[in-house]
Protein backbone atom coordinates (compact mmCIF):
# COMPACT_ATOMS: atom_id res chain seq x y z
CA UNK A 1 0.00 0.00 0.00
CA UNK A 2 1.30 3.38 -0.96
CA UNK A 3 1.53 5.97 1.79
CA UNK A 4 1.57 9.67 1.16
CA UNK A 5 3.26 11.58 3.98
CA UNK A 6 1.71 14.96 4.41
CA UNK A 7 3.43 18.16 5.33
CA UNK A 8 3.28 18.81 9.05
CA UNK A 9 3.79 22.51 9.60
CA UNK A 10 2.62 22.88 13.16
CA UNK A 11 2.26 20.09 15.69
CA UNK A 12 0.81 21.82 18.70
CA UNK A 13 -2.16 21.47 20.97
CA UNK A 14 -3.67 22.92 24.04
CA UNK A 15 -5.95 21.85 26.84
CA UNK A 16 -9.51 23.03 26.34
CA UNK A 17 -9.12 24.61 22.91
CA UNK A 18 -6.24 26.48 21.31
CA UNK A 19 -5.26 29.90 22.61
CA UNK A 20 -8.54 30.19 24.52
CA UNK A 21 -8.03 28.99 28.11
CA UNK A 22 -11.03 30.65 29.79
CA UNK A 23 -14.06 28.54 30.69
CA UNK A 24 -17.57 29.82 29.97
CA UNK A 25 -20.86 28.44 31.24
CA UNK A 26 -24.52 29.37 30.79
CA UNK A 27 -27.21 27.53 32.69
CA UNK A 28 -29.26 27.43 35.86
CA UNK A 29 -28.23 27.50 39.49
CA UNK A 30 -31.52 26.28 40.89
CA UNK A 31 -34.14 28.95 40.06
CA UNK A 32 -31.51 31.44 38.87
CA UNK A 33 -30.10 31.75 35.37
CA UNK A 34 -26.36 32.45 35.42
CA UNK A 35 -23.53 33.20 33.01
CA UNK A 36 -20.19 32.21 34.54
CA UNK A 37 -16.68 33.00 33.33
CA UNK A 38 -13.68 31.25 34.88
CA UNK A 39 -10.15 32.37 34.07
CA UNK A 40 -7.89 29.54 35.29
CA UNK A 41 -4.45 30.41 36.68
CA UNK A 42 -1.40 30.01 34.45
CA UNK A 43 0.60 28.61 37.38
CA UNK A 44 -0.40 26.09 40.03
CA UNK A 45 -0.93 26.87 42.87
CA UNK A 46 -2.56 29.99 41.49
CA UNK A 47 -5.59 32.23 41.62
CA UNK A 48 -8.55 31.75 39.29
CA UNK A 49 -10.68 34.79 38.49
CA UNK A 50 -14.43 34.19 38.59
CA UNK A 51 -17.22 36.30 37.06
CA UNK A 52 -20.91 35.52 37.61
CA UNK A 53 -23.82 37.29 35.98
CA UNK A 54 -27.25 36.52 37.43
CA UNK A 55 -30.22 37.42 35.24
CA UNK A 56 -32.38 38.16 38.25
CA UNK A 57 -32.80 41.29 40.36
CA UNK A 58 -33.68 39.45 43.57
CA UNK A 59 -30.29 37.78 44.14
CA UNK A 60 -28.87 38.70 47.55
CA UNK A 61 -25.58 36.80 47.60
CA UNK A 62 -23.29 34.71 45.35
CA UNK A 63 -20.73 32.36 46.89
CA UNK A 64 -18.00 30.44 45.06
CA UNK A 65 -15.78 27.54 46.09
CA UNK A 66 -13.18 25.34 44.31
CA UNK A 67 -13.32 21.54 44.64
CA UNK A 68 -11.74 18.52 42.95
CA UNK A 69 -13.95 17.24 40.14
CA UNK A 70 -14.46 13.95 41.96
CA UNK A 71 -13.07 11.88 44.79
CA UNK A 72 -13.16 12.42 48.56
CA UNK A 73 -12.17 16.06 48.22
CA UNK A 74 -15.31 16.78 46.18
CA UNK A 75 -17.53 15.73 49.10
CA UNK A 76 -16.12 18.10 51.70
CA UNK A 77 -16.34 21.65 50.46
CA UNK A 78 -14.43 24.36 52.32
CA UNK A 79 -16.17 27.55 53.35
CA UNK A 80 -17.18 29.35 50.16
CA UNK A 81 -15.89 32.81 49.34
CA UNK A 82 -18.44 35.58 48.92
CA UNK A 83 -18.33 37.11 45.44
CA UNK A 84 -18.39 40.89 45.33
CA UNK A 85 -21.34 42.61 43.71
CA UNK A 86 -20.45 45.27 41.14
CA UNK A 87 -21.33 48.81 42.19
CA UNK A 88 -22.20 49.68 38.59
CA UNK A 89 -24.06 46.48 37.67
CA UNK A 90 -26.06 44.84 40.49
CA UNK A 91 -26.40 41.58 38.51
CA UNK A 92 -22.62 41.13 38.09
CA UNK A 93 -20.38 39.47 40.71
CA UNK A 94 -16.63 38.82 40.80
CA UNK A 95 -14.31 36.79 43.00
CA UNK A 96 -10.97 34.97 43.19
CA UNK A 97 -10.26 31.38 44.17
CA UNK A 98 -7.02 29.57 44.92
CA UNK A 99 -6.48 26.33 43.01
CA UNK A 100 -3.82 24.47 44.93
CA UNK A 101 -3.29 21.29 42.92
CA UNK A 102 -2.95 19.98 39.37
CA UNK A 103 -5.82 18.15 37.71
CA UNK A 104 -9.57 18.38 37.15
CA UNK A 105 -11.38 20.83 39.39
CA UNK A 106 -14.84 22.29 39.63
CA UNK A 107 -16.00 25.73 40.65
CA UNK A 108 -19.23 25.49 42.59
CA UNK A 109 -21.47 28.55 42.48
CA UNK A 110 -24.08 29.09 45.22
CA UNK A 111 -26.81 31.68 44.66
CA UNK A 112 -29.13 33.00 47.38
CA UNK A 113 -32.10 35.24 46.73
CA UNK A 114 -35.82 35.77 46.84
CA UNK A 115 -36.51 32.43 45.11
CA UNK A 116 -34.47 30.48 47.66
CA UNK A 117 -31.10 28.83 47.13
CA UNK A 118 -29.53 27.36 44.01
CA UNK A 119 -26.17 26.01 42.99
CA UNK A 120 -24.29 24.63 40.02
CA UNK A 121 -20.77 23.39 39.27
CA UNK A 122 -18.53 23.97 36.28
CA UNK A 123 -15.58 21.67 35.40
CA UNK A 124 -12.25 23.48 35.17
CA UNK A 125 -8.84 22.03 34.17
CA UNK A 126 -6.14 23.26 36.55
CA UNK A 127 -2.86 22.87 34.67
CA UNK A 128 0.19 25.08 34.82
CA UNK A 129 1.00 26.45 31.39
CA UNK A 130 4.19 28.19 32.42
CA UNK A 131 6.57 28.69 35.33
CA UNK A 132 7.10 32.19 36.61
CA UNK A 133 10.59 33.68 36.74
CA UNK A 134 11.92 36.24 39.15
CA UNK A 135 12.44 39.78 37.94
CA UNK A 136 16.15 40.32 37.21
CA UNK A 137 16.44 43.48 39.29
CA UNK A 138 14.66 41.82 42.22
CA UNK A 139 16.96 38.80 41.90
CA UNK A 140 20.03 41.01 42.03
CA UNK A 141 18.65 42.83 45.08
CA UNK A 142 17.91 39.57 46.91
CA UNK A 143 21.33 38.17 45.98
CA UNK A 144 22.98 41.28 47.42
CA UNK A 145 20.94 41.03 50.62
CA UNK A 146 21.80 37.34 50.89
CA UNK A 147 25.51 38.10 50.52
CA UNK A 148 25.21 40.86 53.13
CA UNK A 149 23.47 38.41 55.49
CA UNK A 150 26.15 35.76 55.00
CA UNK A 151 28.92 38.26 55.72
CA UNK A 152 27.01 39.45 58.76
CA UNK A 153 26.64 35.93 60.13
CA UNK A 154 30.35 35.20 59.72
CA UNK A 155 31.29 38.54 61.26
CA UNK A 156 29.00 38.04 64.26
CA UNK A 157 30.35 34.54 64.90
CA UNK A 158 33.95 35.82 64.63
CA UNK A 159 33.29 38.72 66.97
CA UNK A 160 31.65 36.42 69.49
CA UNK A 161 34.61 34.02 69.57
CA UNK A 162 37.12 36.89 69.72
CA UNK A 163 35.54 39.16 72.32
CA UNK A 164 32.61 37.43 74.09
CA UNK A 165 34.67 36.43 77.19
CA UNK A 166 36.74 39.62 77.51
CA UNK A 167 36.14 42.27 80.09
CA UNK A 168 34.74 45.57 78.82
CA UNK A 169 37.46 47.62 77.14
CA UNK A 170 39.95 44.71 76.99
CA UNK A 171 41.91 44.18 73.80
CA UNK A 172 41.75 40.64 72.30
CA UNK A 173 44.98 38.74 72.40
CA UNK A 174 46.65 36.91 69.54
CA UNK A 175 45.17 33.60 70.68
CA UNK A 176 41.63 34.98 70.56
CA UNK A 177 42.21 36.58 67.19
CA UNK A 178 43.63 33.33 65.76
CA UNK A 179 40.73 31.32 67.15
CA UNK A 180 38.33 33.91 65.71
CA UNK A 181 39.85 33.63 62.24
CA UNK A 182 39.61 29.83 62.33
CA UNK A 183 35.96 29.90 63.44
CA UNK A 184 35.13 32.56 60.83
CA UNK A 185 36.65 30.40 58.12
CA UNK A 186 34.67 27.38 59.29
CA UNK A 187 31.51 29.52 59.52
CA UNK A 188 32.08 30.85 56.01
CA UNK A 189 32.34 27.31 54.67
CA UNK A 190 29.20 26.27 56.59
CA UNK A 191 27.22 29.28 55.42
CA UNK A 192 28.39 28.75 51.83
CA UNK A 193 27.40 25.06 52.08
CA UNK A 194 23.95 26.01 53.34
CA UNK A 195 23.59 28.45 50.46
CA UNK A 196 24.76 25.84 47.95
CA UNK A 197 22.46 23.13 49.32
CA UNK A 198 19.56 25.59 49.40
CA UNK A 199 20.21 26.46 45.77
CA UNK A 200 20.32 22.76 44.86
CA UNK A 201 17.03 22.20 46.67
CA UNK A 202 15.50 25.17 44.86
CA UNK A 203 16.69 23.87 41.48
CA UNK A 204 15.31 20.43 42.29
CA UNK A 205 11.92 21.88 43.16
CA UNK A 206 11.98 24.00 39.99
CA UNK A 207 12.82 20.92 37.92
CA UNK A 208 10.03 18.96 39.58
CA UNK A 209 7.59 21.78 38.87
CA UNK A 210 8.79 22.05 35.27
CA UNK A 211 7.78 18.40 34.80
CA UNK A 212 4.25 19.44 35.76
CA UNK A 213 4.04 22.35 33.34
CA UNK A 214 1.53 21.37 30.70
CA UNK A 215 3.08 19.69 27.68
CA UNK A 216 0.38 19.14 25.05
CA UNK A 217 -0.04 16.03 23.00
CA UNK A 218 1.47 16.18 19.53
CA UNK A 219 -0.57 15.26 16.48
CA UNK A 220 0.62 14.17 13.05
CA UNK A 221 -1.24 12.78 10.06
CA UNK A 222 -0.90 10.82 6.84
CA UNK A 223 -3.23 9.94 3.98
CA UNK A 224 -3.26 6.33 2.82
CA UNK A 225 -4.72 4.89 -0.38
CA UNK A 226 -5.75 8.32 -1.59
CA UNK A 227 -8.44 9.12 0.97
CA UNK A 228 -7.87 7.36 4.31
CA UNK A 229 -6.73 9.86 6.91
CA UNK A 230 -4.62 8.45 9.77
CA UNK A 231 -3.98 10.67 12.78
CA UNK A 232 -1.34 9.86 15.39
CA UNK A 233 -1.35 11.38 18.85
CA UNK A 234 1.98 11.31 20.67
CA UNK A 235 2.25 11.15 24.43
CA UNK A 236 4.66 13.88 25.57
CA UNK A 237 5.11 12.34 29.01
CA UNK A 238 3.36 15.23 30.72
CA UNK A 239 3.10 14.24 34.38
CA UNK A 240 0.27 11.68 34.65
CA UNK A 241 -2.50 13.38 32.70
CA UNK A 242 -1.25 12.98 29.14
CA UNK A 243 -2.31 9.38 28.57
CA UNK A 244 -3.72 8.13 25.29
CA UNK A 245 -5.58 5.04 26.50
CA UNK A 246 -8.04 6.82 28.78
CA UNK A 247 -10.19 8.79 26.34
CA UNK A 248 -13.93 8.99 26.96
CA UNK A 249 -16.72 9.79 24.46
CA UNK A 250 -17.95 13.35 24.17
CA UNK A 251 -21.30 13.61 22.33
CA UNK A 252 -20.86 9.94 21.45
CA UNK A 253 -17.44 10.32 19.81
CA UNK A 254 -13.89 9.92 21.12
CA UNK A 255 -12.65 12.61 18.74
CA UNK A 256 -14.20 15.65 17.10
CA UNK A 257 -12.06 16.70 14.15
CA UNK A 258 -12.38 20.08 12.47
CA UNK A 259 -10.68 20.61 9.11
CA UNK A 260 -10.45 24.25 8.00
CA UNK A 261 -8.97 25.48 4.72
CA UNK A 262 -5.91 27.70 5.13
CA UNK A 263 -5.70 30.62 4.58
CA UNK A 264 -9.12 31.20 2.96
CA UNK A 265 -11.18 29.56 5.76
CA UNK A 266 -13.90 29.13 3.13
CA UNK A 267 -14.36 25.41 3.83
CA UNK A 268 -14.86 23.53 7.08
CA UNK A 269 -15.54 19.89 7.88
CA UNK A 270 -16.70 18.57 11.27
CA UNK A 271 -15.72 14.89 11.27
CA UNK A 272 -15.42 12.02 13.73
CA UNK A 273 -12.50 9.63 13.24
CA UNK A 274 -12.61 6.21 14.87
CA UNK A 275 -9.93 5.01 17.26
CA UNK A 276 -7.90 2.16 15.73
CA UNK A 277 -5.73 1.79 18.82
CA UNK A 278 -4.69 4.12 21.65
CA UNK A 279 -3.19 7.22 20.04
CA UNK A 280 -4.27 6.31 16.50
CA UNK A 281 -7.43 7.46 14.71
CA UNK A 282 -8.60 6.76 11.16
CA UNK A 283 -11.21 8.21 8.84
CA UNK A 284 -12.19 7.88 5.20
CA UNK A 285 -12.20 11.48 4.01
CA UNK A 286 -15.11 13.03 2.14
CA UNK A 287 -14.45 14.84 -1.13
CA UNK A 288 -11.85 17.54 -0.39
CA UNK A 289 -10.04 19.85 -2.84
CA UNK A 290 -6.26 19.71 -2.75
CA UNK A 291 -4.73 22.35 -0.53
CA UNK A 292 -3.43 23.40 2.83
CA UNK A 293 -5.63 22.71 5.83
CA UNK A 294 -5.61 23.28 9.58
CA UNK A 295 -6.75 20.34 11.68
CA UNK A 296 -8.08 20.65 15.23
CA UNK A 297 -8.93 17.46 17.13
CA UNK A 298 -10.90 17.61 20.41
CA UNK A 299 -10.52 14.74 22.88
CA UNK A 300 -11.41 14.29 26.55
CA UNK A 301 -9.49 12.21 29.10
CA UNK A 302 -11.15 10.07 31.76
CA UNK A 303 -10.00 12.65 34.30
CA UNK A 304 -12.29 15.18 32.63
CA UNK A 305 -9.40 17.18 31.17
CA UNK A 306 -9.96 18.12 27.51
CA UNK A 307 -7.24 18.62 24.93
CA UNK A 308 -7.17 19.91 21.37
CA UNK A 309 -4.51 18.55 19.05
CA UNK A 310 -3.59 20.80 16.14
CA UNK A 311 -1.56 20.44 12.99
CA UNK A 312 -1.17 21.80 9.44
CA UNK A 313 -1.45 19.43 6.48
CA UNK A 314 -1.17 19.58 2.72
CA UNK A 315 -4.00 17.28 1.65
CA UNK A 316 -4.12 15.98 -1.92
CA UNK A 317 -7.40 16.08 -3.82
CA UNK A 318 -9.81 13.45 -2.53
CA UNK A 319 -12.27 12.57 -5.27
CA UNK A 320 -14.52 10.76 -4.98
CA UNK A 321 -14.66 10.91 -1.23
CA UNK A 322 -16.80 9.04 1.22
CA UNK A 323 -20.30 10.55 1.43
CA UNK A 324 -21.00 12.39 4.65
CA UNK A 325 -23.12 10.41 7.07
CA UNK A 326 -24.12 10.34 10.71
CA UNK A 327 -22.85 13.38 12.61
CA UNK A 328 -20.26 14.37 9.99
CA UNK A 329 -20.88 17.68 8.24
CA UNK A 330 -19.32 20.15 5.82
CA UNK A 331 -19.67 23.88 5.17
CA UNK A 332 -18.58 26.31 2.47
CA UNK A 333 -18.54 30.09 2.32
CA UNK A 334 -16.63 33.07 1.00
CA UNK A 335 -12.89 33.52 1.75
CA UNK A 336 -11.95 35.62 4.77
CA UNK A 337 -10.28 38.04 2.35
CA UNK A 338 -13.86 38.99 1.38
CA UNK A 339 -15.17 39.00 4.95
CA UNK A 340 -17.83 41.52 5.91
CA UNK A 341 -17.73 41.98 9.68
CA UNK A 342 -21.03 43.86 9.57
CA UNK A 343 -22.97 41.01 7.92
CA UNK A 344 -25.46 39.37 10.28
CA UNK A 345 -27.23 36.98 7.87
CA UNK A 346 -25.76 33.74 6.51
CA UNK A 347 -27.47 31.70 3.77
CA UNK A 348 -28.41 28.08 4.42
CA UNK A 349 -29.67 25.41 2.05
CA UNK A 350 -33.18 25.43 0.65
CA UNK A 351 -33.55 29.18 0.88
CA UNK A 352 -33.25 29.19 4.65
CA UNK A 353 -30.95 31.57 6.49
CA UNK A 354 -29.30 32.08 9.87
CA UNK A 355 -29.45 35.48 11.56
CA UNK A 356 -26.92 36.67 14.12
CA UNK A 357 -28.94 38.68 16.61
CA UNK A 358 -26.27 41.09 17.80
CA UNK A 359 -26.27 44.67 18.95
CA UNK A 360 -24.28 47.47 17.38
CA UNK A 361 -21.68 47.68 20.15
CA UNK A 362 -18.13 46.61 19.29
CA UNK A 363 -16.94 43.29 20.71
CA UNK A 364 -14.20 43.55 23.33
CA UNK A 365 -11.54 40.96 24.17
CA UNK A 366 -11.60 39.28 27.58
CA UNK A 367 -15.32 39.89 27.99
CA UNK A 368 -18.02 37.21 28.07
CA UNK A 369 -20.89 37.49 25.61
CA UNK A 370 -23.95 35.49 24.64
CA UNK A 371 -23.97 34.97 20.89
CA UNK A 372 -27.60 34.58 19.75
CA UNK A 373 -28.56 33.03 16.41
CA UNK A 374 -31.93 32.39 14.78
CA UNK A 375 -32.83 30.09 11.87
CA UNK A 376 -35.47 31.45 9.53
CA UNK A 377 -37.36 30.15 6.51
CA UNK A 378 -37.73 31.71 3.09
CA UNK A 379 -40.46 34.04 4.30
CA UNK A 380 -38.50 35.18 7.35
CA UNK A 381 -40.65 33.13 9.72
CA UNK A 382 -39.05 30.91 12.40
CA UNK A 383 -37.77 27.66 10.97
CA UNK A 384 -39.45 24.40 11.92
CA UNK A 385 -38.12 20.85 12.21
CA UNK A 386 -35.07 21.98 14.22
CA UNK A 387 -33.41 18.96 15.83
CA UNK A 388 -30.72 18.20 18.34
CA UNK A 389 -27.26 17.86 16.82
CA UNK A 390 -25.28 15.35 18.85
CA UNK A 391 -27.52 15.97 21.83
CA UNK A 392 -27.29 19.77 21.69
CA UNK A 393 -29.31 22.51 19.97
CA UNK A 394 -26.11 23.55 18.21
CA UNK A 395 -22.34 23.71 18.07
CA UNK A 396 -20.15 26.72 17.33
CA UNK A 397 -16.49 27.03 16.39
CA UNK A 398 -14.72 30.34 17.00
CA UNK A 399 -11.53 30.50 14.93
CA UNK A 400 -8.99 33.33 14.72
CA UNK A 401 -8.08 34.35 11.19
CA UNK A 402 -4.45 33.61 12.07
CA UNK A 403 -5.48 30.17 13.48
CA UNK A 404 -3.93 31.00 16.85
CA UNK A 405 -7.35 30.71 18.49
CA UNK A 406 -9.77 27.80 18.15
CA UNK A 407 -12.69 27.06 20.47
CA UNK A 408 -15.48 24.51 20.11
CA UNK A 409 -18.41 25.81 22.17
CA UNK A 410 -21.87 24.50 23.06
CA UNK A 411 -24.98 26.33 24.28
CA UNK A 412 -23.93 25.34 27.80
CA UNK A 413 -20.43 26.77 27.32
CA UNK A 414 -16.89 25.74 26.54
CA UNK A 415 -16.47 22.84 28.99
CA UNK A 416 -16.95 19.41 27.34
CA UNK A 417 -20.10 17.45 28.05
CA UNK A 418 -17.95 14.47 29.02
CA UNK A 419 -16.55 16.46 31.95
CA UNK A 420 -20.08 17.40 33.01
CA UNK A 421 -20.98 13.71 32.79
CA UNK A 422 -18.11 12.81 35.13
CA UNK A 423 -19.23 15.55 37.50
CA UNK A 424 -22.83 14.36 37.39
CA UNK A 425 -21.79 10.76 38.10
CA UNK A 426 -19.73 11.90 41.07
CA UNK A 427 -22.65 13.99 42.31
CA UNK A 428 -25.03 11.05 42.16
CA UNK A 429 -22.50 8.81 43.93
CA UNK A 430 -22.44 11.24 46.85
CA UNK A 431 -25.54 10.20 48.77
CA UNK A 432 -24.92 12.47 51.74
CA UNK A 433 -27.99 14.49 52.80
CA UNK A 434 -27.82 17.94 51.27
CA UNK A 435 -25.28 16.88 48.69
CA UNK A 436 -25.40 18.73 45.42
CA UNK A 437 -27.46 17.01 42.73
CA UNK A 438 -26.23 18.33 39.40
CA UNK A 439 -28.74 17.96 36.60
CA UNK A 440 -27.75 18.08 32.94
CA UNK A 441 -31.04 19.91 32.44
CA UNK A 442 -29.63 22.85 34.39
CA UNK A 443 -27.25 23.57 31.51
CA UNK A 444 -28.28 25.80 28.65
CA UNK A 445 -29.40 23.70 25.71
CA UNK A 446 -29.93 20.54 27.78
CA UNK A 447 -33.59 21.05 28.53
CA UNK A 448 -35.79 17.99 28.50
CA UNK A 449 -37.87 18.51 25.35
CA UNK A 450 -38.60 16.44 22.27
CA UNK A 451 -36.54 17.26 19.21
CA UNK A 452 -39.65 18.44 17.33
CA UNK A 453 -40.24 21.12 19.99
CA UNK A 454 -36.82 22.74 19.67
CA UNK A 455 -36.98 26.49 19.07
CA UNK A 456 -35.17 27.96 16.05
CA UNK A 457 -32.90 30.02 18.31
CA UNK A 458 -29.60 28.99 19.83
CA UNK A 459 -27.06 30.91 21.88
CA UNK A 460 -23.44 30.31 22.88
CA UNK A 461 -21.49 31.85 25.79
CA UNK A 462 -17.98 32.85 24.81
CA UNK A 463 -15.37 35.57 25.19
CA UNK A 464 -12.56 36.22 22.71
CA UNK A 465 -9.12 35.90 24.34
CA UNK A 466 -7.50 38.75 22.40
CA UNK A 467 -8.22 41.41 19.78
CA UNK A 468 -8.23 40.46 16.10
CA UNK A 469 -10.41 39.10 13.31
CA UNK A 470 -12.38 35.90 13.81
CA UNK A 471 -14.61 33.58 11.81
CA UNK A 472 -17.52 31.77 13.47
CA UNK A 473 -19.01 28.51 12.21
CA UNK A 474 -22.45 27.99 13.79
CA UNK A 475 -23.96 24.52 13.31
CA UNK A 476 -27.56 23.44 13.82
CA UNK A 477 -29.60 20.51 12.54
CA UNK A 478 -32.87 20.92 10.68
CA UNK A 479 -34.98 18.26 8.98
CA UNK A 480 -32.20 15.69 9.34
CA UNK A 481 -29.49 17.90 7.79
CA UNK A 482 -26.66 19.78 9.52
CA UNK A 483 -26.63 23.44 8.48
CA UNK A 484 -23.70 25.80 9.08
CA UNK A 485 -23.91 29.57 9.22
CA UNK A 486 -20.61 31.39 8.69
CA UNK A 487 -20.03 34.82 10.24
CA UNK A 488 -17.06 37.16 10.58
CA UNK A 489 -16.30 39.66 13.30
CA UNK A 490 -13.63 41.99 14.57
CA UNK A 491 -12.69 42.14 18.24
CA UNK A 492 -11.16 45.19 19.87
Amino acid sequence: MRHLLLFLGICSSAFAHVGSPDVFYEGNAGPYHVLVTIRPPAVIPGVAEIEVRCNSNDVTQVRIVPLPLRGPGAKFAPTPDIAQRSKDDPEFYTGSLWMMGFGSWQVRVHVDGGKGQGETSIPVPALATRSTTMDKSLGMLLAGLCLFLMIGIVSIVGAGVREAQLDPGAIPGETNRRRSRIVMAVSLVAVAAVGYLGNQWWNSEAHHYARRVYKPIQMTGTVESGRRLVLHLEDTGFFRFNKLDDLVPDHGHLMHLFVVSDPAMDRMWHLHPEQAEPGSFTLDLPAIPAGKYRLFADIVHASGIPETGATVMEIPAVEPGKPLSGDDSAAAGSPVSQADVNRTVAPLSGGYRMVWQRDAAALKAKRAYLFHFRVEGQNGRPAENVELYMGMPGHAEFVGNDFQVFAHVHPSGSAPMAAFGILQAASKADSKPGAMNLSMGDMQGMHAMPAAALPPEVSFPYGFPRPGNYRMFVQVKRAGKVETGIFDTRVE
